[in-house]
């Protein structure tokens, strides 16, 4: 039996379309949008490349750029597997921002290609949103392209993901009287978005943060680190310096989880402070279910899905951030406008409780305050 979801995606044949602007009924307005008047258009593009912003979709055109490498929780399943969600993605930057976004779904996943890609179709563009590109290469594809090209450039799985924590951790911190300062965080998962997540925090004021990846505690005592994991261990806790989650847990205030379902126990709990703090966000499976987190001493628990309280989703964020950046003409995204938008959107809720501490992706006021920061 066919799921609702694959019953609708069957139907629509394709979430979003290409639609004209201007009706085409006489041959004076074909002459005025293409041949022979659109020639003076592009003559005058060719004077002046920046009248290309003025006078064609450029100016509020984002290309979302994977290679299908690590989408979602369901990992390298290729770029034709990739395109609902990119579609998904394009559907909710002109729902929530008014942005045209084009899915670009590169059946290659060489470094050096996808970036040489994009740069080759960046001229229609004036961001680009780098989306489900597995790590390390993530990192060093938006690196150069931020260096090469002249407008923004946003992987969104990670800052994305890693603003919206941070805002909910200043929320939750409301919540439970504590200082950023002086918590202890552990982040379970080592790719794109844990990696981000732990830089943003850490920038934000946080002094003691342990991550851990599939072998356990990232820390100098490990040997079989690659070059863009020992370049955390500046900023990652000293101790404990071995072990797994189990250990990493004892006296945490927060868990940060971007890794997979079921791998915090209930008992795991028992050893954090007091009113522990928990974002399970693997997708479609928690690192641990709301009622089984809450049952065993959880005072916030939030996660990525929309069936539950406290969603911590990058929805929140892309859509109102690219708004801004477009809007405001950026060409680099900088740390400081990551943790500006983070406050921003923390400030929507007023008065965080254990049921709210991040607000709706319906909220109406979203993408105007994401604007102001830039």
């Amino acid at each position: 039996m066919l799921s609702p979801s694959i019953l609708l995606h069957q139907k629509l044949k394709g979430k979003i379309a290409i639609m004209p602007k201007i009706s085409i009924n006489s041959k004076k307005k074909l002459g005025l949008i293409y041949t022979p008047g659109v020639a003076s258009v592009s003559e005058a593009i060719a004077k002046d490349i920046s009248l290309a912003k003025k006078y064609t979709l450029k100016s509020n055109c984002v290309a979302i750029v994977t290679d299908g490498s690590a989408v979602l929780g369901l990992g390298n399943i290729g770029p034709e597997a990739a395109i609902p969600v990119m579609e998904g993605k394009a559907v909710l930057f002109k729902k929530f921002a008014g942005i045209n976004a084009f899915p670009i779904c590169l059946k290659n996943q060489e470094s050096d290609d996808i970036i040489r890609t994009v740069v080759n179709i960046s001229p229609i563009f004036s961001g680009i949103n780098l989306e489900d590109i597995s790590a390390p290469r993530c990192f060093e594809i938006e690196k150069k392209l931020t260096e090469i090209l002249d407008i923004p450039v946003f992987h969104d799985d990670q800052h994305g993901t890693a603003i919206v924590v941070l805002a909910a951790l200043i929320n939750s911190l409301r919540v439970v009287k504590k200082k950023i300062a002086q918590i202890k965080i552990v982040v379970n998962g080592a790719g794109a978005a844990g990696i981000a997540i732990t830089k943003l925090l850490a920038l934000a004021g946080v002094k003691n943060i342990i991550l851990i990846d599939s072998v356990g505690i990232i820390s100098r005592k490990r040997k079989d680190l690659p070059s863009h994991k020992q370049n955390l261990l500046k900023i990652l806790s000293t101790e404990p310096s071995v072990g797994r989650l189990e250990e990493a847990l004892i006296k945490a205030d927060v868990f940060i989880g971007v890794s997979q379902g079921g791998i915090l126990k209930p008992n795991y709990l028992k050893n954090m402070n007091r009113d522990p703090i928990i974002f399970a966000l693997a997708n479609p499976i928690p690192e641990i279910m709301p009622d089984l987190a809450l049952k065993n001493g959880a005072k916030i628990m939030a996660t990525g899905r929309s069936d539950f309280p406290n969603q911590i989703n990058n929805a929140l964020v892309f859509p109102g951030f690219f708004r801004g950046l477009l809007d405001a003409k950026i060409q680099k995204v900088t740390d400081k406008m990551k943790i500006d938008a983070a406050k921003a959107l923390a400030g929507l809720v007023k008065t965080p409780n254990t049921k709210k501490i991040i607000p709706s992706i319906f909220d109406k006021r979203i993408v105007p305050t994401l604007k102001k920061i830039f």
